[in-house]
């Protein structure tokens, strides 16, 4: 069943005009699919708290489900366009991201706790290149940080480098966690766009 709400719209002659609005889940990804950063931040607003459930009981991890969720909701931005309401429930498709980008990062850590360090030759050989190439991602990442608007540059920042929660950061900075989560969204989405690749 579509959900709508009553929406005023101001017409010539001071008048006003109701019109319903969908604000179905799948209203929302139609939305987001057209490059609505609201949309996402709404979507958010509506799936975060059973997104982190559910990436937290696969990570066990508060930091992990974190980033897992902003992972999954990245990919959700980045996807939109190929929801199809027909096939699943726009809950179910995104649950699905985050569930998926959870067993990712289980694996990874899983991995990274299993494979044996290699010899010390090899780690000193590989050092140098590696330390350079570190560096020169360290400043592509910083130059693209300072095209954002300071808005989105300070959460992406402190959560980023400071270790902060979004949670924290709402607190810290004296906002709404939804405006939060928004920002760091649309940042993220920016930052990604003048790196060229994935963070």
């Amino acid at each position: 069943m579509t959900e709508a709400v009553l929406a005023f719209r101001a017409v010539p002659g001071g008048e006003r005009d109701i019109q319903a609005v969908d604000t179905s889940d799948e209203s929302l990804l139609a939305r987001v699919a057209r490059g609505d950063d609201d949309a996402l931040g709404d979507l958010y607003d509506r799936f975060g708290g059973v997104a982190y459930g559910l990436a937290l009981r696969i990570l066990r991890d508060e930091r992990l489900a974190e980033d897992a969720v902003q992972d999954a909701f990245l990919a959700v931005w980045r996807q939109a366009p190929s929801f199809r309401a027909e096939r699943a429930n726009a809950r179910t498709w995104v649950l699905t991201f985050v569930h998926r980008r959870a067993v990712d990062l289980v694996r990874r850590e899983e991995r990274r706790q299993t494979e044996p360090l290699a010899p010390e030759t090899e780690r000193t050989a590989g050092s140098t290149a590696e330390a350079a190439e570190l560096r020169g991602r360290r400043e592509a990442v910083q130059r693209a940080l300072m095209q954002l608007p300071e808005e989105q540059r300070r959460p992406i920042e402190l959560a980023y480098y400071g270790g902060f929660s979004q949670s924290e950061l709402a607190e810290r900075l004296g906002e709404p966690l939804g405006t939060i989560k928004s920002r760091m969204f649309t940042g993220l989405k920016r930052l990604r766009e003048l790196l060229g690749t994935e963070l």
